[in-house]
């Protein structure tokens, strides 16, 4: 069951309303990575994505191993199952909305051409003023 307001919800969709920190987990999801290698691909200071790294660290997205002075992060999915699911059960509306959509285009081309055939072959006008034209 969906928990719909469950506060932890709240924290990872914070974490996730970020570019940078998703652009962080994108990164995790290949594989374990330290924070300088976190911090490399931004225009920010080591202390700026050391903030946005426990923004998801409070999320419960990422854990993080010390090794002497090196941070390491790995990605916890966990989280983002929950997310996921909560986002799974809104699934259905949109669905519902873009299958109405198709059916109601297809409708509107399948109009337009039943539209086109009687003016281009159903009508005997048409035909014999093409027999008349010169080549």
């Amino acid at each position: 069951m969906v928990e719909f307001f469950a506060p932890e919800l709240d924290i990872v969709f914070h974490a996730l309303g970020d570019a940078t920190r998703r652009a962080m987990l994108s990164e995790l999801a290949g594989g374990q990575r330290t924070v300088s290698e976190l911090a490399e691909p931004f225009d920010m200071s080591l202390a700026a994505a050391s903030k946005h790294i426990k923004v998801l660290e409070h999320a419960g997205l990422i854990g993080r191993e010390v090794r002497g002075r090196t941070h390491i992060c790995r990605l916890e999915p966990g989280p983002l199952a929950s997310a996921y699911e909560w986002l799974a059960f809104y699934e259905r509306f949109w669905t519902g909305r873009l299958d109405l959509l198709e059916r109601l285009l297809r409708e509107d081309d399948a109009r337009k051409a039943a539209e086109r055939k009687p003016a281009a072959s159903g009508n005997p006008k048409a035909r014999k003023s093409k027999e008349g034209e010169k080549p």
